[in-house]
């Protein structure tokens, strides 16, 4: 039985996205099953709404970041708009057992969580973390003395000695129940206390 609960581990298949420049570092559970993929990178599901979301607050365009023709995103312009920004992404668990055959961080059983810490050394000049669904930020929360934020909100802790603001958002997840603008104006409200905007 032990043998099965093994196999049954899938780990992270991306590489920490991590800019020099990072004030921000964005932090979900884990990525998607591989067959919900449109596109080898974080939020890869199409019919997840982060990248509108982008596309929304940073040019007011929700579409700005869609290649409605291939029914993928626009990748290249996504990278270049989070190196521009300065705003790093990964995900709170390495290694996770799914419950479930689907996306939902309800189905997610974290077998491995992410060394934080260690990732921050990589990024020196951020001071702001952002989780993007409650999975996320509980998974965060539970390794440090920090409070999950209401949502749109903040807390502050520690890493290491370094004081960090924790940000709590609105999932992007099309079954989060929430209007693609209201969850824009709370990314927007976000970054601009960051000052990425």
């Amino acid at each position: 039985m032990e043998q099965l609960k093994t196999k049954n581990i899938e780990y992270h298949p991306l590489e920490p996205f991590l800019p020099e420049n990072a004030r921000l570092l964005m932090l979900g559970s884990f990525p998607p099953p591989k067959k919900r993929w449109c596109m080898d990178f974080y939020y890869p599901n199409r019919t997840n709404m982060m990248w509108e979301i982008f596309g929304e607050v940073f040019y007011g365009d929700s579409q700005r970041l869609v290649d409605a023709e291939k029914r993928t995103f626009r990748l290249e312009d996504i990278k270049a708009l989070l190196y521009e920004r300065g705003i790093a992404i990964f995900d709170t668990a390495t290694a996770v057992r799914r419950l479930a055959d689907n996306a939902s961080d309800k189905f997610l059983e974290v077998v491995q969580k992410t060394d934080i810490a260690a990732m921050l050394t990589r990024i020196p000049l951020c001071g702001d973390i952002v989780c993007t669904g409650q999975k996320s930020a509980d998974t965060l929360c539970s390794d440090y003395d920090a409070r999950v934020p209401n949502m749109g909100g903040f807390s502050t802790f520690a890493v290491g000695g370094r004081s960090m603001r924790l940000w709590r958002m609105p999932s992007s997840s099309r079954a989060y129940p929430m209007k693609l603008s209201e969850k824009a104006a709370y990314y927007r409200t976000m970054m601009q206390a960051v000052g990425l905007i």
